[in-house]
């Protein structure tokens, strides 16, 4: 008789039943071991081994091959839902094809990056979409959409959201808190997962690097508050990579790794990305937290069966009603067509005094950094096939229409004993070791040994130096950038710069007693350049030994800029930043400005011609002056298609109709802090800067003109329906993104100045109409009442405002919602948590315990004001209490007038160790109230009573 197949092999049966089953039939050792990213196989029950993670933010990244569409926060340009759709089909088509020659390539995609894009000075910013949670939320449902596919039951990939939580600093990330208000945390930074999650295409997230509010997100309490409470569905909880380990040794958060592991498990963390492939050391933490009592097998259970979810939803146990198991698709004319759809959508037009469009025939000399480069980032693939803007002008207009300029210093490097740096003829180029499609072999494209270093001879060879800004240099020779392998020499073996850390950024270093001379630091090693018989290598970690250069420039970048420019009709300046090295994963950029270096070939090439077009290819906003310039345009790294996408707007084949998702500001002195999250205190975002941006959040050009008429606005219930009409009143086809804004007229407390409410990309030919109709719920006009711990929508006025860009509104129409207003702060029966403060000064949010609850305290740990507003004393109260942790005095008053109350906190012996203080104090009806922290103290709560 022939033996029935486990429960879990029932296809039949629901999931949740056949995870239960499977769970069951696992020992403590095989659930234990699940809980590292790398979970091995079970070989008695013929369950295979499973990794969280794959990467693929804009393609399949780090596994080869594949297709490469723009960058996230172009494709957050295109304001284009179901153009970004399509990409997330296309991009989890190819990793279910790719996994099917190599079953390396996961199917638990850690994609896409909801981070809101509120400082440009993120290193990561190009990981994004934008700094607004609806257009935010938008793009990352629809992405996350495409890659969970359309079967009800089976997911083609299984996406995980990142970074939980209000992260957007690279520096010291991984020990710096954000300080994060309730209404910020509502209204901002939960906002852009929470439509995302609700969407119901998403299988999880990963915590954040960083702190938030005193607390590591990786025990973030809102995992189990808000996110689980969410959805029903079981959402696995990714760890970030080594950010286990860090709750110990950089962030000292708890004294042992046995705790920190339980603390994680409990918080919601049940998957552990640590220490690689390698898992014993995860395996032996959560065995030492069992044996103390830290945690329990139901905390194993709870995290093993989110992980066990995931992979039924993927289908690894029913292969044979898989829908997505036989994928082939990989490469198709289709997906190369859309790369280059997508890369055409995210062209953003800012600026156009009638230079454009080109009309053929143009001589256009295209100049600068970037003119013939595709650059890739971090999370890229391995190019296909790549077009940089030289390339697509070359074929738009005909190779004798263009000439080319780079814009790069020759220079020669002469060493103290008047020898020049030679590149071998030996090493070739990067040429070399290209296929037959363009594709570049990762594993030869750096730290090559087994080329001939450079040496140092009579003549020398001339290199291409270029200055990235902030003194970071790149030298090339030969088409191949100058890199170190791990023996130490410098070999021009890179096609590019790149790694994580990246071995082809040097910095030139000026010698004390050497007049003209310059050490070469590499910035990799933090070692300098030094030259031996067997050949040029990084050795001498002491200045001293280091080998000293003069730089012999043989001709300036803005020389060739300037006789490429004079030779033709039309300048296009390419400008931008190296994805590796200008801003990124670990490191944030210094400055909005372009880096000197461009700025030169730019003025170069405006001086030689009036007809100059600076197009930035870049992940980042800049602070680019442009009075003096008839054309301006932005793309973000734009794939493999970028250079023909280009060249199609710049020549009018299509009309641009990017958008630009974040503010792009005039100058370093309009940013915050980089690290002060609070976008309402801080004026910081469309939502609430006061200043005038370089270009506001929306804001694009088009080749043709717009009409906005007919707004209508009527409520239905709990529901708003708004309609307008768009035509093209221009006489080219062209898409137009209408976006429709909502505004508090006369609020009680701070609201946005406009805030996103809906938008919609939409294509017309000449003369065309579209009505375009909208719903919005009521509720969607409300705010995070901290008074009362709520979301409420005031009564009032509200403008409802139609346009083409935050800046650019062409209708309006007033809308009053009625109702009750919410009334004072009920402070007799509730009391008031400090972090519920409706304005402060200098004073940061930290953690009340190291599970949950907030507390305040002075930013610099001396003094610091808190302001309650509308506080309901109703017939008085006569006394106070607080609790406090810490050391120091807490002052109570009315605004303007003496201190009505002192209260002395004794030192309780630890952060969280927390007293009760009561003092008199004596109010009546409704005030507002100051309490001043003096010292360094943590106050948690205020309560009165009559």
């Amino acid at each position: 008789m022939t033996a029935l197949p486990p429960t879990f092999r029932d296809p039949h049966l629901p999931f949740d039943e056949r995870v239960d089953d499977l769970l069951a039939r696992l020992t403590l050792d095989e659930r234990i071991a699940m809980l590292h990213q790398f979970a091995p196989a079970v070989e008695r029950l013929d369950v295979a081994a499973f990794r969280t993670g794959q990467e693929a933010l804009h393609g399949v990244a780090w596994m080869g091959p594949a297709t490469v569409f723009p960058q996230a926060v172009g494709l957050g340009a295109t304001w284009n839902d179901d153009l970004v759709r399509r990409v997330g089909e296309a991009v989890s088509t190819e990793a279910r094809a790719m996994r099917a020659r190599d079953d390396r390539v996961g199917l638990n995609v850690w994609s896409p990056t909801v981070n809101l894009l509120r400082h440009p000075l993120w290193g990561r910013g190009e990981e994004g979409y934008s700094e607004d949670p609806k257009l935010t939320s938008a793009i990352a449902t629809a992405y996350t959409r495409g890659l969970r596919g359309d079967h009800p039951t089976y997911w083609r990939t299984a996406p995980v959201l990142k970074h939980w939580l209000a992260h957007n600093n690279e520096t010291d990330r991984d020990t710096s808190s954000a300080s994060v208000r309730p209404r910020v945390l509502h209204e901002y930074d939960l906002r852009a997962f929470r439509e995302t999650v609700e969407a119901g295409a998403v299988a999880g997230v990963m915590p954040a690097y960083n702190l938030v509010n005193g607390r590591p997100n990786h025990l973030s309490p809102y995992l189990r508050e808000h996110l689980r409470a969410w959805t029903e569905r079981e959402l696995l909880v990714c760890s970030d990579a080594g950010a286990p380990s860090n709750l110990v040794d950089s962030e000292h958060y708890f004294d042992t790794h046995e705790e920190a592991t339980a603390a994680a498990l409990a918080a919601g963390v049940d998957s552990f990305t640590d220490h690689g492939t390698d898992s014993s050391t995860i395996v032996a933490r959560v065995r030492g937290a069992l044996e103390r009592g830290l945690l329990s097998e139901t905390d194993i259970d709870t995290a093993v069966r989110r992980q066990l979810s995931v992979r039924f939803s993927l289908g690894e146990f029913d292969p044979g009603l898989d829908p997505y198991a036989g994928t082939k698709d990989f490469d198709t004319p289709a997906h190369r067509a859309l790369a280059q759809e997508a890369a055409e959508q995210a062209v953003v037009l800012l600026k156009n005094d009638g230079l454009l469009p080109l009309p053929t025939g143009t001589r256009v000399a295209v100049v600068g950094l970037l003119a013939d480069e595709c650059k890739l980032d971090w999370y890229s693939g391995t190019l296909l096939h790549r077009s940089t803007p030289l390339q697509g002008l070359c074929e738009r207009f005909g190779a004798d229409r263009v000439t080319f300029a780079e814009g790069v210093d020759r220079v020669r490097l002469r060493t103290s004993s008047g020898t020049y740096l030679a590149v071998p003829e030996a090493a070739g180029t990067a040429d070399e070791v290209r296929g037959a499609e363009g594709s570049l072999d990762p594993a030869l494209l750096a730290g090559r040994t087994d080329l001939p270093p450079l040496t140092a001879d009579a003549t020398g060879s001339e290199l291409a130096l270029i200055d990235w800004g902030d003194g970071v240099l790149t030298l090339r020779a030969g088409g191949g950038y100058l890199s170190v392998a791990e023996d130490g020499f410098v070999r021009a073996s890179a096609d590019q710069p790149g790694g994580w850390i990246v071995q082809e950024t040097f910095r030139l270093e000026s010698h004390d007693t050497h007049e003209r001379g310059h050490l070469l630091k590499h910035i990799g090693t933090g070692r300098y350049v030094s030259v031996a018989a067997d050949g040029v290598k990084v050795a001498a970690e002491d200045p001293a030994d280091a080998e000293v250069f003069d730089v012999i420039v043989t001709e300036r970048g803005e020389e060739a800029v300037s006789r490429a420019a004079g030779a033709a009709d039309v300048v296009i300046v390419v400008a931008g930043n190296d994805p590796h090295i200008n801003g990124r994963e670990t490191e944030d950029r210094t400055t909005l400005r372009l880096p000197a270096h461009q700025e030169r070939l730019l003025r170069a090439a405006r001086a030689a011609n009036p007809r100059t077009a600076l197009t930035l290819v870049s992940a980042y906003p800049y602070a680019a002056g442009h009075e003096d310039l008839p054309a301006l345009l932005w793309t973000a790294h734009g794939g493999q298609a970028a250079g023909t996408a280009l060249a199609r707007v710049l020549a009018g084949d299509i009309s641009p109709a990017g958008r630009l998702p974040q503010t792009w500001y005039a100058s370093d002195d309009d940013l915050p802090d980089l690290l002060d999250y609070d976008v309402i205190g801080g004026r910081q975002t469309y939502l609430y800067f006061e200043g005038t941006p370089l270009f506001p959040f929306g804001h694009g050009l088009s080749y043709t003109s717009f009409a906005y008429e007919n707004l209508a606005v009527r409520r239905d219930g709990e529901l708003l329906r708004i309609s307008f009409t768009v035509t093209n009143t221009g006489d080219v086809p062209a898409d137009e993104v209408a976006q429709l804004y909502t505004r508090a007229v006369d609020p009680a407390i701070p609201r946005p100045r406009r805030q996103l409410a809906a938008y919609r990309r939409v294509h017309l030919t000449p003369g065309a109409s579209a009505e375009l109709s909208f719903e919005l719920p009521v509720a969607g006009l409300g705010f995070w009442d901290v008074a009362h711990g709520r979301w409420w929508v005031e009564p009032g006025p509200y403008e409802l405002l139609a346009g083409a860009s935050s800046a650019d509104i062409r209708l309006r129409e007033t809308l009053r919602i009625d109702g009750p207003a919410a009334g004072p702060r009920p402070v007799v029966e509730r009391g008031l948590e400090a972090a519920d403060y409706d304005d402060h000064l200098t004073t940061t949010i930290v953690d009340r315990s190291r599970t949950s609850g907030d507390a305040v305290t002075p930013a610099d740990g001396e003094a610091g004001e808190l302001v309650f507003r509308r506080c309901d004393f109703g017939d008085g109260v006569t006394g106070v209490s607080l609790e406090a942790a810490g050391a120091g005095t807490v002052e109570l008053s009315l605004p303007g007038g003496p201190v009505l109350a002192s209260l002395d906190v004794k030192a309780t012996g630890g952060p969280y160790e927390y007293t009760t203080v009561r003092a008199e104090f004596a109010a009546t009806g409704v005030r507002d109230l100051r309490i001043g922290l003096r010292g360094p103290l943590r106050l948690a709560h205020i309560g009165f009573s009559g």
